[in-house]
C-alpha cells in the first residue's frame, strides 16, 4: 500500500482554539454544542451559539478578577462547566492545568503548588478538600466552585453562577478585554500532568498551535458533523479525551454528552444514543467479555464465533450491510446508533479490534501520548492493521532510533504537535527533546507499509545477560487473552545460580470465568493449577527465553491510572524480590 493512495478528509484550517470555536459556531449556530442530563433525568442542549457566549463572559469574569496570565486549575467529574472552563482560560485568560480527581490530597496539594495555580475551578464535591489545602498554597487566592454550596463556606469560596452574571454585566456594558485578547498559539496555554505510569509525574507544556495540528490531523481521517454525538466517558483532563474527544468534536461539531461514571456506561448509552465514543483497551475488552460470556451462557457461542467469521468474510466481499443485521443486539445494546469507536491510552488486543470491526463498528486504534498533544499514528477507516497503532498524522514524522535485528528500537516523533517541554524541568527536556525530535521512551518498530507497531516502554524492557530485549507487555497480551486471566503484571528477577535474568509474572484470576465453570469456589489449589496451566500454553508460544518462570497469583487487581493503565512502579516496589530467586521453576 502506497501512503501517497491514503484517503484524507478535507479540514478548514484553524490557528487557536478560539478561532477553532468562532468557526465552528459560525458554521453550526443553532446545533447543539453539549447535552446536558439534570438530577431529575431531563435532557437539554446547549447550542454553540450559546457556548461561544458563555466563553466570553466566563473569560471576562475571570480577567476581572486579576487572573490574566495566571495559572489556573480545573478539578471535576466530566461535565459541561469543565469544558467551558478550560476554554475561557486558554482562549484569552492565561494557562489551563486540569488535575485528576482520583489523585490523593497531598498530591493535588503538590501538584497545584508545583504548577504556581492561582485558582482552582471545581466541583462541590471537592471544595472541601481545597478549603483545607489553601493555607498552605500561597499562590492559590481563588476557589471556584461549580456548583451551588452551603452559607457557611461562602466567605471562602466564589460560585461560578455569580461569576456568570458579573461577567454578563461587563460584556453588556462594552468590555472587550477578554473578547479582543490576543493569543500567542505558540506559547504555552496548557500544563498537563502526565500521570506517572513508570515515575514521577511531569508537567508537559503544550500550545494551541500544538493542539490545532492534533486536531487537523485526527479530523482528516474521519467524518463527523453536527448530526452526530458523543458520550464522554474518559476523564477529561488526560489529554487524549481532552483533545479527541471534546475539543476535535468542537471542532467538528459533534454533539457532547457526559457518562456519570464507568457503572454506568450501559445506562447512559442507552439515554444518550452516541453515534462516536472514545475508549481504552479495558472497556471494550469488558464489553467483549460479557458479549461472549452471554454466547456461552445460552449454548450460541460456536454460532457466535461463526457470525464473527462470516460478517467479516462478506464486509471484504463488500456486503457490509450483514454485519449490522448478524449482531442487531449487540448495536441495540450499546445505544443503536454508535457507528465510531476511537480507542487509545495502551495495547487493544487485536482478537477485540477484529470482532468489533466484524460485528460493524468503525474501530480506530492509534498511539501517541501526552508530550505530542497526544495523538501520533491512527489506523485508518479503510487502511488498517489489527496489532499495529497505525500510521502517522499528516505533518507528523515518525521513526526509529537505533533498530535491532528485530527492527525495534525507540520510537521517535517530530512535527507540530510535540511539546514545548516540561514544566521547570531542563534537564528532563534535554534528554527527550533532541535535534527537533522527541525521544518517546516507547520501543517500536515500523513495516514495509509504514504501520506502527509499539512493543512496550523502555523502561520496563528486561535485559538478558546476552543482551536479548524481552518486552513485557507482548508476554501481557498473551496471558491475558486467557479467559481465566483478568489481568497480568511481567517483570524480569535475576537468578543468582547463573545470573541471567528470569521472566516472572503477577496475575490477577478471572474469578468469575473460573467460578462459573466449576460452579463453586476454587481451592487455592485448584485455582494455582489453572493459572499454571495457562502459563504453559503461553510459554509454548514463546522463545525459551522469553518464557515465565515463575508466576503469583494476586486477589485484588492492580493500582491503576485514570485511563486503566498499570502504574507498574507502584506495583514493582512491592515485589519481594529475595523471595523468589529460589522458585525460578516453571519449565
Amino acid at each position: 500500500m502506497s501512503k501517497n493512495k491514503l484517503k484524507y478528509f478535507n479540514v478548514r484550517k484553524i490557528v487557536d482554539l478560539r478561532d477553532m470555536v468562532k468557526q465552528t459556531t459560525e458554521l453550526n449556530p443553532g446545533c447543539s454544542a453539549f447535552t446536558l442530563k439534570d438530577s431529575n433525568g431531563n435532557f437539554t442542549s446547549i447550542t454553540y451559539e450559546k457556548f461561544l457566549e458563555s466563553l466570553d463572559v466566563f473569560g471576562t469574569a475571570l480577567l476581572d478578577l486579576g487572573l490574566k496570565n495566571t495559572k489556573i486549575a480545573v478539578m471535576s467529574e466530566n461535565r459541561y462547566e469543565w469544558c467551558l472552563t478550560y476554554l475561557a482560560v486558554v482562549n484569552g485568560v492565561g494557562v489551563i492545568v486540569p488535575l485528576d480527581k482520583e489523585l490523593p490530597i497531598n498530591e493535588m496539594a503538590s501538584l497545584l503548588s508545583r504548577s504556581e495555580a492561582s485558582a482552582i475551578i471545581t466541583s462541590a464535591s471537592y471544595i472541601d478538600i481545597f478549603i483545607k489545602i489553601k493555607k498552605d498554597l500561597p499562590d492559590l487566592k481563588y476557589i471556584i466552585s461549580m456548583d451551588s454550596i452551603d452559607e457557611g463556606k461562602k466567605d471562602e469560596i466564589l460560585l461560578m453562577s455569580d461569576l456568570m452574571e458579573k461577567g454578563q454585566n461587563l460584556v453588556e456594558s462594552g468590555n472587550r478585554e477578554y473578547i479582543d485578547a490576543e493569543i500567542n498559539p505558540e506559547e504555552m496555554s496548557m500544563l498537563i500532568f502526565t500521570s506517572g505510569t513508570t515515575d514521577k509525574s511531569k508537567g508537559v507544556m503544550l500550545s494551541h498551535k500544538n493542539i490545532c495540528h492534533d486536531i487537523m490531523g485526527v479530523s482528516q481521517l474521519l467524518t463527523a458533523d453536527n448530526r452526530d454525538s458523543i458520550l464522554s466517558i474518559l476523564p477529561l483532563h488526560h489529554t487524549y479525551e481532552c483533545t479527541a474527544g471534546f475539543l476535535t468534536m468542537v471542532y467538528l461539531g459533534v454533539s457532547i454528552g457526559f457518562c456519570e461514571g464507568l457503572r454506568h456506561i450501559s445506562k447512559n448509552l442507552q439515554e444518550y444514543k452516541p453515534s462516536i465514543i472514545m475508549s481504552v483497551p479495558l472497556i471494550l475488552e469488558s464489553v467483549y467479555n460479557r458479549i461472549e460470556k452471554k454466547a456461552r451462557k445460552e449454548n450460541k457461542y460456536l454460532k457466535f464465533r461463526f457470525g464473527l467469521f462470516i460478517a467479516s468474510l462478506l464486509a471484504k466481499l463488500g456486503f457490509k450491510d450483514i454485519q449490522r443485521k448478524l449482531f442487531n443486539e449487540v448495536h441495540e445494546n450499546l445505544g443503536g446508533n454508535l457507528r465510531l469507536i476511537i480507542s487509545g491510552a495502551s495495547a487493544l488486543n487485536p482478537k477485540i479490534s477484529k470482532a468489533f470491526r466484524a460485528m460493524g463498528f468503525n474501530l480506530l486504534q492509534g498511539y501517541g501520548l501526552t508530550e505530542c498533544s497526544p495523538i501520533v499514528t491512527v489506523n485508518r477507516l479503510e487502511e488498517y492493521k489489527d496489532g499495529s497503532v497505525g500510521l502517522p498524522l499528516a505533518g507528523v514524522e515518525v521513526k526509529i532510533q537505533n533498530p535491532g535485528k528485530d527492527k525495534i528500537g525507540e520510537i521517535l516523533v517530530r512535527g507540530d504537535n510535540v511539546m514545548l517541554g516540561y514544566y521547570k524541568n531542563e534537564e528532563a527536556t534535554r534528554e527527550v527533546l533532541k535535534d527537533g525530535w522527541l525521544y518517546t521512551g516507547d520501543y517500536g518498530r515500523i513495516d514495509r507499509d509504514g504501520f506502527l507497531y509499539v512493543t512496550g516502554r523502555k523502561k520496563n524492557v528486561i535485559v538478558t545477560k546476552n543482551g536479548k530485549n524481552i518486552y513485557p507487555e507482548d508476554i501481557e497480551l498473551y496471558l491475558n487473552q486467557s479467559p481465566y486471566i483478568l489481568e497480568s503484571l511481567v517483570y524480569g528477577v535475576s537468578d543468582p545460580e547463573d545470573g541471567e535474568t528470569k521472566v516472572c509474572a503477577q496475575i490477577v484470576p478471572n474469578s468469575e470465568t473460573i467460578e462459573e465453570e466449576l460452579g463453586r469456589l476454587p481451592s487455592e489449589e485448584e485455582l494455582h493449577k489453572i493459572i499454571l496451566a495457562e502459563v504453559k500454553k503461553v510459554n509454548k508460544k514463546l522463545s525459551s527465553y522469553k518464557r515465565i518462570r515463575h508466576f503469583d497469583i494476586r486477589k485484588e487487581e492492580f493500582e491503576k491510572t485514570t485511563t486503566k493503565k498499570i502504574k507498574r512502579y507502584v506495583e514493582l516496589l512491592s515485589v519481594n524480590i529475595s523471595n523468589l530467586t529460589n522458585k525460578l521453576k516453571i519449565k
